[in-house]
């Protein structure tokens, strides 16, 4: 188990109760009391450090390398039944972009999502979960085909960013994202986009345009990431925790400027804490979702969706 810097009290508690719990085992001792204690004390500890959460907290939170991503939610969701699919039919399949068919329960569903790495190796393999251009086209592909058998399109977001690479740059990556951003607009399928880690720039943008728009509770969205922000603003990293709080980017803040739609609650300690809790939130979100949009015309789609799109940002006085 690995911990922030802020759960180290959580760390300490949960040591104590494994060594009492030891000296219960390898003794005649009774701790049974003792252990209750601990056990009393470990549950409150953990309420008072996860409710009170700083933005920064939260992004460190959001980047936990025992955090699930995509293609954990993605098994878990549709077990066998998912379907990968790849490539951009133009230069090549972009690994930090998976996308394919899925079922949840009798529902098909186009899922499309960025995915990270668990180790160096496949870290490396996945780009940190930064797409080139031919994810983003990859992912048009999928959705154009979605929207052609009429399959809605579930877009799971956790990138710090597009690749910033010259090659990236060569091969169109500003076009490919602005191009998937006009593309979603104009769906005429359900989409649903849930940000569960990460979701930066216009990595995020690239496949986060849909009818309902969710994130977990501990995810960030933002046009920049607080340590970029922070040497920008600052020439420095060193303020990168201000440069969070000034961002507004956690999910309530998102929630309260209604950039996002909804916030799916995660179980104490993080999505990567209670797995199987986080999956079924996540699914019941999907679906509860999917109900409120299926029985739409495509045209009336797109009419609320663009709506939505064209109300941000507008101040009525």
């Amino acid at each position: 188990m690995e911990y922030l810097d802020f759960e180290l009290p959580i760390k300490e508690l949960e040591e104590q109760l494994q060594k009492c719990q030891v000296i219960g085992q390898e003794s005649e001792v009774d701790v049974t009391e003792t252990c209750k204690q601990i056990e009393k004390k470990l549950i409150a500890t953990k309420k008072d450090i996860y409710k009170n959460l700083t933005p920064w907290q939260r992004v460190q939170l959001s980047r936990h390398p025992n955090r699930p991503y995509t293609l954990d939610y993605i098994k878990a969701l549709c077990g066998d039944s998912f379907l990968e699919l790849h490539g951009d039919r133009n230069v090549k399949d972009d690994k930090a972009m998976i996308g394919g068919l899925g079922k949840i329960g009798d529902q098909s569903f186009m899922f499309i999502g960025q995915q990270k790495g668990y180790n160096t190796k496949t870290r490396q393999y996945r780009n940190f979960g930064m797409a080139n251009p031919e994810g983003y086209r990859k992912a048009l592909r999928l959705m154009k085909s979605a929207e052609k058998f009429g399959i809605p399109v579930v877009t799971f977001i956790d990138t710090p960013g597009a690749y910033p690479g010259l090659e990236a740059e060569e091969r169109g990556q500003g076009e490919a994202i602005a191009r998937n951003i006009l593309e979603m607009s104009r769906l005429k399928v359900p989409v649903i986009c849930i940000v569960i880690g990460e979701g930066a720039s216009g990595g995020a943008l690239g496949i986060g345009v849909g009818d309902k728009f969710l994130m977990l509770e501990n995810a960030w969205f933002s046009v920049i990431s607080p340590e970029n922000c922070s040497s920008i603003l600052w020439r420095s990293w060193e303020y990168k925790e201000q440069a969070a709080e000034a961002l507004k980017l956690t999910a309530k803040d998102s929630k309260s400027i209604k950039v996002i739609d909804d916030i799916i609650k995660e179980p104490i300690g993080g999505a990567h804490s209670d797995r199987e809790k986080t999956y079924l939130a996540v699914k019941s979100a999907i679906l509860k979702s999917y109900d409120e949009l299926k029985n739409l015309s495509p045209k009336d789609l797109v009419k609320k969706r663009m709506e939505k799109y064209m109300d941000m940002g507008v101040f009525k006085g």
